[in-house]
């Protein structure tokens, strides 16, 4: 078949066709490179599988045509200039076989393409979905084949800027690892100076000082380490980094994947957030690690032994106490350099106590119950009536879901219910009734399954796990907590974690959205409109077809509207929720994970989400977002419902 390249048609031809059946367009580029079928598509341009028909044994190689979705824009400059960037660089590179060689670089019928080397084989990223965690002596292979392509590029005075799963092949033929995606990659040719530029990466496994515009030879170090713990965890780096305690909390998500010491310090330091800290070069790692002259590159790809340390699985262990006798050393494992210095006794106190935090997590998870729970589903159908005015129906549907409950002191319980994973539009359309800005642009996210606190954190909850209760109004246990700020939140999930032996945080406002909506596309998880039957808003105003209704101020108690369809309640009006996220002011270059937003945006701002009892029903909507400074907090609105992993 032969592939049409025209973006408003792209028609697929029979073979040996030279112009497209459909749009009359001509198929062949340089009259020997036919598109076959597109591999893939994002928001700067596609990618087509092709073939060479200028070469007798016809081999298959890949077409890039730059096609920005926003044609005219800045965003559009950007991406030609990053578009011819990557041509530039790959001739610059020129060959090296874990790089694809480029054979062409043109314009064709108005529209820039890049011919470039087929890598058949299959990334990281969708390696890492299909067999789950790479073990230690994966990761030593990966770090051996990416340390050669790393210091060859770096010998070019060239950054990539983009390592991640998804930019790395394992080659079919060999098994070797390709690196590709050259378009963000900088040319530094003076390495020590450091000039303030734009921020290019992907979210997650961004160096700082790279999201600052000024990217280094380590921010290659930085987003291979990320790259090599994400694949260890199979948790994306966002989630890896605790920003209330500053420090990286990877080891807490291996479970039962071991990882030697001789590889956390290696990758640690390849990860660490100041640069001097870091490692600056590919030579300092492997100087580093043998303490003698730079290994053959068959040196670093020996399998790595074992380790005799049980890892962590609970929070970050605090270091053991001081009374604690020092256990006797034993044989440290070595990584693919066989060079490591031993293991310190503040280490070894610090994985006793992590070990001891693990037993007792799994203990706690052990008497966890989890149970299917059936509920009613209430929704809303507005109707005229025959005489004027309207009618309001209320059709019910069963509802299921499953649960759990967490025991916290004093007999206080805290009830969770489990999302299941899926994908939803977030961010309200253009035609959404009082829709604001700040909601758009509508992006498609894919989130994997969490649990979610059933109810906002109640202030029965809150004073058992903080010992007070700031809330402006103290109406009874059952009532939501409030007039607390972000950073309260985040110190309660801390501190519930420690006392649970479970790991809680904020929500995204991805998670938090989606889990509104609980797979409905409208205005609320109900329907189109909104009225007191349904949430505690300040119902003497109106949002769509439906008639006002009775202002329950100031605030109720958890649990007595319908929930939606996940088992969730109170997730329109009552009580304002915080979300982990920095503030943005729109969702352009939002992540599509259901991950935290903590890159740019104002980190000193978060988002409320879901309305209060004092608020209007357009500020109720599930696509609603409110902004305020992470130490604020607002007297008697702002609260919070915690998520956690699911058991």
């Amino acid at each position: 078949m032969s592939q049409c390249l025209q973006p408003t048609c792209l028609h697929r031809n029979p073979e040996n066709t030279k112009f497209c059946q459909k749009c009359g367009a001509k198929l062949l580029l340089l009259e020997r490179y036919c598109a076959v079928r597109i591999l893939g598509q994002g928001g700067f341009g596609r990618t087509f599988l092709a073939i060479d028909e200028g070469k007798p044994s016809r081999p298959p190689c890949v077409i890039k045509q730059l096609l920005p979705q926003a044609q005219g824009t800045s965003s559009a400059k950007k991406a030609a200039e990053l578009f011819a960037q990557e041509a530039e660089q790959l001739e610059k590179l020129g060959k090296h076989p874990q790089i694809p060689e480029l054979f062409a670089y043109f314009t064709q019928d108005e529209q820039q393409y890049l011919v470039q080397e087929y890598i058949a084989g299959q990334t990281l990223d969708k390696e890492l979905e299909k067999q789950g965690q790479f073990n230690e002596q994966q990761i030593t292979k990966l770090l051996a084949d990416m340390f050669k392509v790393l210091r060859f590029i770096h010998s070019k005075n060239v950054i990539h800027r983009d390592i991640k799963p998804e930019n790395i092949i394992r080659r079919r033929t060999d098994k070797t690892l390709v690196l590709v995606d050259f378009g963000a990659a900088k040319v530094d040719v003076d390495p020590t100076l450091s000039v303030t530029g734009t921020m290019i990466g992907s979210i997650g496994y961004t160096a700082p000082e790279q999201a600052r515009g000024k990217p280094m030879f380590a921010s290659d170090l930085y987003s291979l380490g990320l790259t090599c713990i994400h694949l260890l965890t199979n948790v994306n780096p966002t989630e890896l980094f605790d920003d209330y305690e500053g420090e990286w909390i990877w080891r807490n998500y291996l479970g039962d994947n071991r990882v030697s010491e001789a590889m956390t310090k290696i990758l640690n330091k390849m990860i660490e957030r100041v640069i001097r800290k870091r490692y600056q070069s590919v030579e300092e790692i492997i100087i580093s690690t043998q303490h003698k002259s730079i290994p053959r590159q068959s040196q670093v790809q020996q399998k790595p032994a074992s380790s005799n340390i049980s890892q962590p699985t609970s929070l970050p262990a605090k270091p053991a106490s001081a009374n604690i006798s020092q256990p006797t050393p034993q044989t440290q494992p070595k990584l693919a350099s066989n060079l490591i210095s031993s293991q310190s006794a503040s280490q070894i106190h610090q994985q006793l106590s992590s070990r001891a935090k693990s037993k007792l997590t799994s203990q706690i998870r052990q008497n966890i119950e989890v149970k299917k729970i059936q509920f009613k589903i209430v929704n809303i159908s507005v109707s005229n009536k025959f005489f004027g005015g309207v009618k309001v129906n209320y059709p019910t549907s069963k509802g299921t879901a499953k649960s759990f409950m967490v025991n916290l002191p004093k007999g206080v319980t805290l009830d969770l219910v489990i999302i299941p994973k899926g994908r939803f539009l977030m961010g309200s359309p253009e035609d959404e009734e009082k829709r604001e800005e700040i909601e758009s642009p509508q992006h498609l996210v894919n989130l994997p399954s969490f649990s979610m606190g059933q109810y906002p954190v109640t202030q029965s909850q809150w004073q058992v796990i903080m010992g007070n209760n700031p809330s402006g109004f103290k109406g009874g246990t059952n009532q939501p907590v409030e007039q607390v700020s972000c950073w309260d939140a985040v110190r309660f999930c801390e501190k519930l974690s420690q006392v649970t032996g479970q790991k809680f945080r904020l929500p995204s406002e991805a998670e938090w959205e989606y889990a509104c909506r609980a797979k409905t596309t409208t205005p609320f998880h109900f329907g189109n409109t909104i009225t007191s039957n349904l949430a505690n808003y300040k119902a003497e105003y109106g949002y769509g077809a439906a008639p006002t209704g009775k202002y329950q101020k100031p605030m109720t108690g958890v649990g007595l509207f319908a929930p939606n369809a996940f088992g969730l309640y109170d997730m329109h009006g009552n009580i304002l929720e915080w979300c982990a996220d920095n503030w943005h002011d729109s969702y352009e270059g939002a992540p599509k994970n259901g991950n935290a937003w903590l890159e740019g945006g104002d980190e000193n701002s978060a988002p409320l989400r879901g309305g209060a009892w004092s608020h209007t029903p357009d500020k109720c909507r599930c696509a609603s977002r409110e902004r305020l400074e992470r130490d604020k907090l607002i007297f008697g609105r702002s609260g919070f419902r915690v998520v956690c992993a699911v058991p």
